[in-house]
């Protein structure tokens, strides 16, 4: 299992990402600065922080404090901020430039968190925006992708884009694939790569669906736990597995999740079986607006 994905534009993305969006972390912002030098000294090389987290500022500290170069470490921000009027190219300068300092640095990726931080029919307006600023050097060397789109939203930016996104964050793991099909077959077209959040969802947060006997079966097999398990599925289908603890001893796991042997093929499909007969989604908000769920039983 490697430990990077390689992206359209040739850059190397690694595939396992320390989150400092939860509700413990962004309630206390020496949290995340002291959890996130924890994870880059554990050997973490991503951290995933966003405008909306109140966390930016404290990822810069983070890589400060952990006395790692920041040329070795890949940060990934959102811009959430929407001024509910009509943005223009110098409201998104600014807002970009704001998280830049916070930051201490430019990020590797930018991604507009949702659909709805433009305003409704401006998706493809804004993301022009963005590549203007990769093109003036304001956002020099970072690559653009987005966040919680659906394929309405995918389809908007690709019309225009010059520059492609490289990767899509959203709620992934096996309980939303059969909902998300069109939006991983526009990733296939458009070679994006996911960013899977929440992808222990289906043992935090929905123990009781038939995932769960799967994962347990491979874990006891392996030597491992079902997170282990859930988090390979999730790298080995190709996608960025973007986690969280505020727990050291999970962090450090969270670091050696690669010196886990690969799963097979047949478990692979024994995890993507089990998750498509079901559906369950936790964060609902942006993703099911205009883009129904799938007929199927919640598993519980």
């Amino acid at each position: 299992m490697s430990s990077t994905l390689k992206l359209s534009n040739g850059k190397v993305i690694p595939a396992l990402a320390w989150g400092n969006g939860s509700s413990g972390l962004t309630a206390s912002g020496e949290m995340a600065a002291t959890l996130g030098a924890a994870a880059l000294q554990a050997g973490l090389t991503h951290i995933d922080t966003a405008q909306m987290y109140f966390t930016e500022a404290e990822t810069g500290e983070a890589i400060r404090n952990a006395g790692v170069d920041r040329v070795n470490v890949w940060i990934t921000t959102k811009i959430s901020e929407s001024s509910n009027t009509k943005t223009t190219l110098d409201d998104v300068r600014r807002s970009v430039t704001q998280s830049i300092s916070r930051l201490g640095s430019i990020p590797n990726l930018l991604l507009i968190h949702n659909p709805f931080v433009p305003e409704e029919g401006r998706i493809g307006e804004f993301w022009t925006y963005l590549e203007t600023l990769v093109m003036d050097g304001t956002l020099e060397g970072c690559s653009l992708g987005f966040s919680n789109f659906r394929p309405q939203d995918i389809e908007e930016v690709m019309k225009v884009a010059t520059i492609a996104p490289v990767c899509h964050q959203l709620e992934y793991h096996p309980y939303v694939l059969a909902h998300l099909e069109p939006v991983l077959a526009l990733h296939r077209k458009h070679n994006i790569v996911a960013e899977a959040y929440g992808p222990l969802t289906p043992i935090l947060r929905h123990p009781g669906g038939p995932l769960r006997p799967v994962l347990d079966k491979i874990a006891k097999r392996n030597g491992s736990d079902a997170g282990t398990v859930l988090l390979q599925w999730i790298i080995q289908s190709g996608a960025v597995a973007v986690t969280t603890s505020t727990r050291s001893e999970n962090i450090r796991k969270l670091a050696k999740l690669f010196d886990q042997p690969e799963l097979s093929q047949p478990d692979m499909q024994d995890i993507e079986e089990a998750g498509r007969s079901v559906h369950y989604r936790f964060y609902s908000e942006h993703m099911t607006k205009d883009f129904p769920n799938p007929a199927l039983p919640d598993g519980k």
